[in-house]
């Protein structure tokens, strides 16, 4: 099977080098912050994973400098004339991923411009506007109108416009927003691909998966480390209740990563986690077990810590694990007896032995 390619086009500073990453699910476009791009010619990123049936084109960045966006544009238009004289059907664009940064709502005139001269060659390539660092899901519907606005008397209209956040931001230490969009952006951008260059559903679906679970591992890592310097105080824990609030988030965010929808079915599945991991029997149990493990010559911020810690990895490793089952339909948001036994098994004896 032939591989399909993307093209990614955007202004310096929107995010494409982060997006290549998160699709792809591996480090391999260097990043930076500030409003020089870090691409400075165009690159070709293929994923390891087997499953994943695309080639994505990172671009320079368009400056706000006429000199250097002329640069920028030049660049495509070279690559695009040699792969068409080339005539190898390995070299074709077949999707344009455009970005556009969520933070700025706006999209000037001279960008579209721009996207359109860099892309002349391909007048008949799907273009997705993908709009990055979309922290705000109150303001998604917002940007979405800014696009179609812009694009508004073009010729060429985009064939989707996905709003993503490509790197979890941390807001405070009980709020984070974690990567979203990108699943979507990648069943997108497949189906857009055309057939013989198109990944079967199944592999895409095996894709998805492998990266929802890495982006748990980060969302409960991050949530683990909020929660060891929340509690470096030398505050005795009485109860896992002061952990509440960043229980609650970490698992808001994995709800979200796995596609649950807030309802009032999910509000119970949502209640049950925090209860048995913060004021149940299990939860107290597996606290003072914590506190009487002999020998620990620690301080107390230092024992909080490691506790709190503890129960906030806990909590996640068992909620993503559940959420999960939901996802691929193994389980339904009604089974509340399993998620107890679930969460309960999280705080067992075999958790009391990996802390200590």
């Amino acid at each position: 099977m032939a591989f399909g390619n993307v093209l990614v086009i955007g202004n310096s500073g929107v995010g494409k080098s982060t997006l290549i990453n998160a699709v792809l699910g591996e480090d391999k476009a260097v990043t930076s912050s500030g409003t020089e791009g870090t691409t400075k010619e165009l690159k070709i990123y293929t994923s390891t994973d087997e499953n994943v049936q695309f080639r994505v084109i990172d671009t320079i960045g368009f400056e706000p400098s006429l000199v250097k966006r002329r640069k920028a544009i030049d660049a495509v238009k070279k690559w695009s004339k040699q792969a068409a004289k080339d005539g190898d059907p390995d070299t074709d664009i077949n999707v344009i991923w455009f970005c556009v940064d969520g933070t700025a709502k706006k999209l000037f005139p001279d960008s579209i411009a721009a996207l359109s001269k860099a892309t002349s060659l391909w007048k008949s390539i799907p273009i997705i506007v993908v709009i990055t660092k979309s922290y705000s899901q109150m303001e998604r519907p917002e940007n979405i109108a800014v696009v179609k606005k812009a694009f508004s008397g073009h010729k060429k209209q985009p064939s989707a416009i996905i709003p993503v956040v490509a790197d979890e931001y941390v807001i405070s230490e009980t709020s984070v927003v974690p990567e979203d969009g990108i699943a979507e952006l990648i069943d997108v951008t497949n189906r857009l691909m055309p057939e013989g260059k198109r990944a079967a559903e199944e592999d895409v679906a095996a894709f998805k998966l492998k990266r929802k679970r890495a982006m748990a591992r980060g969302i409960i890592g991050t949530f683990t480390a909020l929660g060891t310097t929340a509690t470096v105080v030398s505050v005795p824990i009485a109860d896992a209740l002061m952990l509440s609030p960043i229980e609650v988030a970490e698992i808001n965010a994995l709800a979200s990563l796995y596609e649950v929808k807030k309802n009032e079915t999910s509000k119970k599945f949502f209640d049950t986690i925090v209860e048995v991991g913060t004021v149940s029997v299990a939860a107290r149990g597996a606290i003072n077990a914590l506190k009487l493990i002999p020998g620990i010559n620690l301080a107390a911020s230092v024992v909080n810590a490691i506790i709190a810690a503890s129960f906030v990895a806990a909590i996640g490793q068992g909620s993503a694990y559940a959420f999960e089952q939901v996802y691929l339909g193994k389980k339904s948001l009604e089974d509340l007896d399993w998620l107890r036994k679930l969460i309960e098994s999280e705080l067992s004896r075999e958790f009391i032995e990996k802390v200590t």
